[in-house]
This record gives C-alpha cells, sequence and structure tokens, in this order.
C-alpha cells in the first residue's frame, strides 16, 4: 500500500499525520502555528513536523515519499505559493510552500502538493467523510471564519485566482443592523461571514442588548441553552443565534442552488453546537432551495479533525 503524509496547516496550529492509500490515517503529531515568526519559520517548524513522521514511519518499515499540505490563505495550487493570507498568520503571503518544504525535506519539489486548508478539508470529507461516494459535494464551514469548498469528480474547484470557495464575502441580507451594512473582515461589508461567523454571533449578541460580560460566543450558545423566557441576556443570545443560523442556512441554500451538489456537508465548530443552531439553519436553507432540490442530503461533516489531513494527503494519492 502507498503511504503519504497530510499536513493541515492553520492560523493556530500545525498537523500532521502519515496517511494510507485507504485513507487511514496510520499516526499523527500537532504543534502551535508560528503565526508572529513569519514565513521561513513556519517552514521550517513544518518541516520539523514533516520530519519526525518521516523518521517514525522508516523506523516501522513504512516508505513515504510525498507530501500534501492544506494551508490557510489563498494558495496558487500549480506553483505551491502562498497568494495571499489574513494577519492570522503574520508574513505567510508571498511564500513559497511547496519549494520551501521541498529544499527542507530533501524531497524532490514534484513529491510536495499545496491549496487552500478548506479545500482539503472538503477533500477529505467527499474522499472518506460525509460526502464520501458522492460524484460531487458542497462543504461550507462556519467557525471563527466562513469558508466553503466544492469538489466535483474528486477535486476541489479552486478557481482561476485560486480563490474558489470563499463563500463567506458575498452580500447577506441578514448582514444589516439599523440599515447599515456590517464591516466584514475581509474590507467589505454585509458579508455572510460578517453576521454568520461564530465571532458575529457574539458580536449580534453585543447589538440585541446582551451582557458584554458574557466573553465569547461558547458563552452566548451557554446562556441560550439556559434560559428561559425572563432570565438576564438569554433572549438577546437565542436571537443572535437565531440571526446567524438564518444567515448560513439561506446563503448555503442558495449555493446549492448555484452549484447542484449531489450532497451538502456543513463544518466547522458551530455545525457542532447541536441542534441549537443545526435545526434554524436547516430550515433556512430548505426555505431557500428549488423544488427539485428539496430533498438534497444536508450532513454534518463526520472526520472531525482529521478531514484536512485526510484530504491532504488525497492530493498526492492521486
Amino acid at each position: 500500500m502507498m503511504y503519504v503524509i497530510g499536513v493541515d496547516l492553520g492560523g493556530t496550529k500545525t498537523a500532521a499525520g502519515v496517511v494510507g492509500a485507504d485513507g487511514e490515517v496510520l499516526f499523527s503529531e500537532q504543534i502551535p502555528t508560528l503565526n508572529r515568526g513569519g514565513g521561513e519559520a513556519i517552514l521550517r517548524a513544518t518541516a520539523g513536523l514533516v520530519g519526525r513522521l518521516l523518521r517514525r514511519a522508516a523506523g516501522e518499515g513504512i516508505d513515504v515519499g510525498r507530501v500534501g499540505v492544506g494551508s490557510a490563505g489563498v494558495i496558487d495550487a500549480v506553483n505551491g505559493e502562498v497568494v495571499s493570507a489574513t494577519d492570522a498568520i503574520l508574513g505567510w503571503a508571498g511564500t513559497r510552500l511547496t519549494a520551501g518544504l521541498a529544499q527542507l525535506l530533501g524531497l524532490p519539489r514534484g513529491s510536495i502538493m499545496a491549496v487552500n486548508d478548506v479545500h482539503a478539508h472538503a477533500l477529505g470529507e467527499a474522499w472518506r467523510g460525509a460526502a464520501a461516494g458522492s460524484s460531487s459535494s458542497l462543504m461550507v464551514a462556519f467557525g471563527t471564519g466562513v469558508g466553503g469548498s466544492f469538489v466535483l469528480d474528486g477535486a476541489p474547484l479552486l478557481g482561476h485566482h485560486y480563490v474558489g470557495g470563499h463563500v463567506g464575502h458575498f452580500a447577506s441580507p441578514y448582514a444589516y443592523h439599523e440599515g447599515k451594512a456590517l464591516p466584514c473582515v475581509c474590507g467589505g461589508s454585509g458579508h455572510v461571514e460578517a453576521i454568520a461567523s461564530g465571532p458575529a454571533i457574539h458580536e449580534s449578541f453585543l447589538r440585541f442588548g446582551g451582557s458584554p460580560d458574557v466573553p465569547d460566543t461558547r458563552a452566548v450558545f451557554a446562556l441560550a441553552r439556559a434560559a428561559s423566557a425572563d432570565s438576564q441576556g438569554g433572549p438577546a443570545a437565542i436571537k443572535a443565534i437565531g440571526v446567524g443560523a438564518g444567515a448560513a442556512g439561506q446563503a448555503i441554500g442558495g449555493l446549492v442552488n448555484i452549484l447542484d451538489p449531489e450532497t451538502v456537508v456543513v463544518s466547522g465548530g458551530l455545525a457542532d453546537a447541536g441542534d441549537f443552531w443545526w435545526k434554524p439553519m436547516e430550515r433556512a436553507l430548505r426555505k431557500e432551495l428549488m423544488a427539485p432540490l428539496a430533498d438534497i442530503p444536508v450532513l454534518r461533516a463526520s472526520l472531525g479533525n482529521t478531514a484536512a489531513i485526510v484530504g491532504a494527503a488525497k492530493l498526492v494519492l492521486n
């Protein structure tokens, strides 16, 4: 059986694992991403992580010769370069990702491939996760941000400029307050991410009169679940989650109308928050659908933290 290494390089942590041609992760490790150290420091740390896995695999008689990387940022998948990145990883834009890793690891450059981490996540779910067996799947992730990927015949749709999948950055009628469009982290306003991400739900809670002593979105959900009609902050929490979930569902439904995938997969921290978010999201999604799409499967992602590792591995197993 062929074995490769899949790498999930995110803004806070970098995880990697040895993956077989059957999609099984044999073993894995993770390290903090040096997101304030610059591109070269991140490459060195990532190469160190991959190198340890290569040595462990060799010690167990496993030959590994290829590395797939799912990385935060807009990734030029042909040249293996980081086209752009947010301030979540300072100095990452412009990094020669695949060439740099190949040099540090002493591997041929052609043995390393890279895509955006959300595309890797979606590819993992399409291959071995919730959408396994589907000819096409749309995955949308709601967490710190909003991202997505459309996988068709085993390959993610990257787009001409490699920005395909940035589904948090189109207009949402929910993303307004008192007639003004809400600012988005991309520099625009009125976008899906400005109302449907995890941080956006906390911001909505505050706008709806919730206490600033409630520190984050996780606490908003806890307050909503415990709320009675007259509990302090409960109505604001319930409303903020409902608005965020409604915006998420409407956005996914619109994308389904455009792309007509066989399967829809919803991922991220909000998707894992339970029915309190999932049910209003799915109601809004199905309300948006054209009639022929009414019965489309809408599934929770199933691979958890290994999805991007598995998807990144699939890049070089193909």
